[in-house]
């Protein structure tokens, strides 16, 4: 019996976790550029589960996690020369304020009080030759990445990524930390696209189902719980009166 509350109780923790990473997908939707999380459930990690030593006979490892999901969303037009999505591999390379390197699939930029295009935040758009700066002339951007400003060249975004996008660290929205010591290296494929946005790759009435299929099977693992735990207390009740 206690195994069994064991088990249900374990049970309800990976629910949970899907709650939230869901909660904050839909949350999301309509981030530019936003990257969908996804979790391991136990039904996929269970070959895993197999080869992790158990301390009791009925020990279950906590082994689910959680990952990012880099399929690319689709492109909404917006003809604002200022947007730019990536169709194919990689990312926009950013600047932060503090110097560190981020990577984004987002392009909504604009052009900052310096005259350089940056990404909300504060977050400068690096190029070949550094943080990218147009002034305030009309914008022309190859499908290669060169940059023109009143028809002279400027520089030239290279989209970017790291050999495991695994290693990325997410900071929130669409935007991805790299991590010290981890090398950018050139996308393998990837064009550039001005006046467009890649949408977010959440798709709202699939997390809404997937929602309420972990709510159900948390709802009846909490069920299982309270009986189990309703029988124990039987149990000790009628032995406890025994003497």
């Amino acid at each position: 019996m206690i195994k069994g509350i064991y088990t249900s109780a374990s049970a309800m923790i990976p629910r949970v976790k899907k709650q939230e990473v869901t909660a904050n997908n839909v949350a999301n939707a309509g981030t530019t550029g936003f990257k969908k999380d996804k979790v391991f459930t136990r039904e996929l990690s269970r070959a895993v589960s197999q080869q992790k030593p158990k301390r009791t006979d009925w020990h279950q490892p906590m082994i689910d996690k959680v990952f990012v999901d880099f399929t690319p969303g689709v492109f909404d037009k917006t003809d604002n020369p200022l947007d730019l999505a990536l169709e194919g591999d990689g990312f926009f390379t950013l600047e932060s304020p503090d110097g560190q390197t981020v990577l984004t699939r987002s392009g909504a930029f604009q052009i900052d009080s310096e005259g350089f295009l940056s990404f909300p935040g504060g977050f400068r758009l690096v190029g070949e030759g550094g943080a990218i700066q147009v002034g305030n002339g009309e914008l022309n951007v190859g499908l290669d990445g060169e940059i023109e400003v009143n028809g002279l060249p400027v520089d030239r975004i290279v989209p970017r990524s790291v050999a495991d996008t695994a290693a990325l660290n997410r900071l929130g929205g669409s935007l991805f930390a790299v991590p010290e010591g981890e090398e950018l290296i050139p996308a393998i494929s990837a064009t550039i696209r001005q006046g467009y946005l890649e949408t977010s790759n959440v798709d709202v009435v699939r997390e809404m189902v997937e929602m309420m299929i972990s709510y159900r099977a948390y709802e009846a693992n909490a069920k299982a719980l309270q009986q189990q735990d309703s029988s124990l207390d039987d149990l000790f009740t009628k032995v406890g009166g025994k003497r």
